[in-house]
């Protein structure tokens, strides 16, 4: 299972779900150790499929970080936070989480667009 680890200690992901509003965007930023790249890449992509299909789910891009990084990010757009939360707490979602492969931090993070 991947290691959560919050971007901001007072915002930790689950407090983040109790904020009813919408629509969010996930930005959920992986270590990857080179070696389990393929079997991360393999397994995230089982869980996008899962996702596309929950209510809620907008959208979603992967992106890798450039000249030999091992940082994967993942930008989700949802609904809610209730959609986003009702979906990463099922049994499937988190029996899959389970079977990423060791060395993994995961940094999520929700946020809300705002005018620039």
């Amino acid at each position: 299972m991947a290691k959560l680890q919050s971007l901001e200690p007072n915002t930790p992901m689950f407090a983040q779900f109790k904020e009813e509003t919408g629509p969010i965007v996930l930005a959920n930023t992986f270590f990857v150790p080179k070696e389990s790249a393929e079997s991360f890449l393999a397994l995230f992509r089982r869980q996008v499929e899962f996702m596309k299909a929950q209510p809620g789910f907008v959208s979603l891009r992967m992106h890798k970080g450039t000249a030999g990084s091992q940082l994967l990010m993942n930008i989700a757009v949802w609904e809610s936070t209730e959609a986003l939360a009702t979906a990463f707490g099922s049994p499937e979602f988190q029996r899959m989480a389970a079977e990423f492969p060791e060395g993994i931090v995961s940094y999520p993070h929700i946020f809300e667009q705002i005018d620039a």
